[in-house]
């Protein structure tokens, strides 16, 4: 069921709450800002919403506090940055809920962002008596952070019962919008290339996108599970051994709808610049760290007749070259392929940088877990929560 967009709100004199994801990276002290992209993100919903006469209420979690004030993940550096990406003040709330936020609530054209939403348990905790002093601060809710999306948190859906209405922010409808595209009904033929370390991360993954799938490439160290399952040598590689029967399973029911590494970059020791060779049966002794140049082909020849494509996962230890080949060579491929591409989780979204094709991607997906859940066809409860359209 379609979700209302903040394009279906009437925001005009109305205080709206937008659940914003500022999960940004702090340096040490918390005092400095390392990557304002999430901060970036969240600014069209913002500007949007302030361009229709509302009056904002900001708020979002940041770090891993545990239920408890932590002045080094404080939300006040991101005010700062904020009121300089808009160009007008961005007020600083003490706390997130309480008499002393509650008399600052913002007239229209003014923005509030409230303190770190885990400084109190009861976020996590979907506390209904937390939820609706959260919500007594608006008219009308709107949530924008994708990657809180699978957390039934108390800003994400407990204070959804105590507004009227719940709509999707323009960042949220963009994720819904391609990743329901991707899964739902595909243009064929679909591709999904998942990589990564763990078959386990992605059991789920691969059985819901085996559903509907044209062809699934596995790359990273996930493969190597696959290929002792088939009775191949995988050397020193990571191997989930207590996978390599479940993945013998996944063999047997993908039949030719899997394609695995048909060769590999291999080392005695990972560590960047290490001496290297390719080979097709890995070595006793020898670590898969990269798929080989006969893979890259067979792969990018599938990604060249794909219409749609979904990736989730490096190909091999990418962030130390010259491991990095092979992940560079398949983002250049899904660059040039002209589907409709959608690339999840924040190791994806490194690769496709270090590829240099970003601008090619047609979505790179703000929630690395909130994808995979979606992907695994899980209901994410944040987006659950929201009014039907």
């Amino acid at each position: 069921m379609p979700k209302l967009s903040i394009r279906d709100l009437d925001l005009k004199g109305k205080r709206l709450f937008i659940r914003v994801d500022f999960n940004v990276p702090l340096a040490p002290g918390g005092q400095e800002i390392t990557s304002d992209k999430r901060i970036k993100a969240s600014l069209p919903t913002i500007k949007y919403a302030l361009e229709q006469g509302a009056g904002l209420v900001l708020a979002s979690h940041l770090g891993r506090p545990k239920g408890k004030p932590n002045p080094e993940m404080s939300l006040k550096p991101v005010a700062a940055r904020l009121s300089e990406l808009l160009g007008r003040p961005v007020k600083m709330a003490p706390d997130c809920i309480g008499p002393e936020v509650e008399a600052m609530k913002p007239a229209p054209g003014e923005v509030l962002l409230l303190e770190n939403l885990r400084f109190h348990p009861e976020e996590e905790k979907n506390d209904p008596e937390f939820a609706r002093k959260l919500a007594a601060l608006c008219d009308l809710y709107v949530n924008d952070a994708f990657g809180s999306a699978h957390r039934a948190h108390a800003s994400t859906v407990g204070m959804i019962q105590f507004v009227p209405k719940a709509a999707a922010g323009l960042l949220m409808d963009k994720e819904l919008e391609y990743l329901t595209k991707a899964t739902r009904n595909p243009e064929r033929p679909c591709v999904a290339i998942l990589g990564g370390a763990k078959v386990s991360d992605k059991i789920e993954v691969i059985q819901n996108l085996a559903k509907f799938v044209d062809r699934l490439l596995i790359g990273g160290a996930m493969a190597y599970t696959f290929l002792k399952a088939q009775g191949r040598p995988t050397g020193k590689s990571l191997v989930e051994d207590d996978k390599v029967g479940l993945a013998g399973e996944l063999l047997a029911s993908l039949g030719s709808k899997l394609m695995l590494p048909a060769d590999h970059v291999v080392a005695a020791e990972l560590k960047e610049g290490a001496e290297c060779q390719v080979v097709e049966a890995i070595p006793e002794g020898m670590l898969g760290l990269d798929i080989g140049p006969k893979t890259v082909a067979a792969f990018s020849a599938e990604i060249a007749k794909a219409r749609t494509i979904i990736w989730n996962g490096p190909m091999g230890v990418f962030e130390k070259p010259p491991f990095d080949k092979g992940t560079v060579a398949v983002g250049k491929a899904v660059a040039a392929s002209g589907a409709v591409s959608v690339v999840g989780g924040g190791d994806s979204e490194k690769a496709v940088k270090s590829a240099g094709v970003a601008d090619k991607i047609s979505h790179i997906s703000t929630g690395g877990g909130a994808s995979l859940e979606f992907l695994s066809g899980i209901e994410l409860p944040g987006v659950a929560a929201l009014t039907d359209k």
